[in-house]
């Protein structure tokens, strides 16, 4: 695998997918249907995920692409896949908050290794390069510009003052029980994938999630957690969240700074 030409590709579909979808926030007419599962889906959501899986199938042919808005896609991959979530925070896109994402991960043996992040409406650009490390691309205000990475690392938490991330959407007893284990100095709510982001990006330390998500929720943001020094856990079995699995269902999990702030 040419892990410089996957970054490259990954952060560029990302760019366009998140341009298209501000073009709708921005100047359309957000249309709304109702999947299977109870869940919206938006012309957005549509638009953004063309964009993405024709860009991918033309640059690595031979890779599996699973994305979350390609029911035919959800089949067993081979162990080397593409994982998209095309719009993550459909719910944050459709009440305007901003908080929405463009998730692409490369899953390697189980594990995310390489991904992108790209929050459009609040123009932060969070990625891997080809040697797994995290940073924050820091894109030129105009046309024109320097492009400047910034590397991304975990903070060192104090246990006794942490800060916890929640859903915004998604909050629940269970979620708010567990978080009561922790001594905690501030809370903040946040949309979508950004919140393994703002762990990585030393903003926060942890962020449990007691309720379902989908590997296409995780996977990208889980890369850049992992390519900053974090971690995502388990609950059940304290073992890293890995993927692949049937469904692509994720177990309940804790994205974490450091290893040694869990509570079971």
């Amino acid at each position: 695998m040419d892990y410089f030409k996957l970054t490259e590709v990954f952060r560029d579909l990302a760019l366009q997918a998140g341009d298209a979808i501000m073009e709708i926030y921005l100047h359309g007419n957000i249309a709304i249907e109702t999947k299977i599962d109870s869940s919206p889906v938006t012309n957005a959501d549509k638009t953004a995920d063309a964009i993405i899986y024709n860009g991918l199938k033309e640059a690595f042919p031979d890779l599996d692409v699973v994305t979350e808005e390609k029911s035919e896609s959800h089949y067993s991959p081979n162990k080397n896949f593409i994982l998209v979530d095309p719009l993550d925070g459909t719910k944050e896109f459709i009440n305007r908050t901003g908080e929405f994402t463009v998730n692409i991960a490369y899953i390697q043996n189980n594990s995310p290794t390489h991904g992108v992040v790209y929050a459009p409406a609040v123009k932060r650009l969070f990625a891997t390069d080809q040697n797994k490390k995290s940073y924050e691309i820091i894109l030129p205000a105009g046309k024109t510009g320097k492009i400047l990475n910034k590397p991304l690392q975990v903070s060192v938490p104090d246990p006794s003052a942490l800060t916890v991330l929640a859903s915004k959407s998604h909050i629940n007893p269970e979620t708010k029980k567990y978080i009561e284990k922790y001594s905690i100095s501030n809370s903040k709510n946040a949309g979508s994938s950004l919140k393994f982001c703002l762990i990585a990006a030393g903003e926060a330390d942890l962020y449990p999630r007691l309720g379902r998500t989908m590997e296409w929720d995780t996977a990208a943001g889980h890369a850049i957690l992992l390519g900053a020094g974090g971690h995502v856990t388990n609950l059940s079995t304290n073992e890293p969240l890995y993927y692949g699995k049937p469904g692509f269902e994720n177990p309940f999990f804790i994205a974490h700074s450091d290893k040694g702030i869990i509570k079971n």
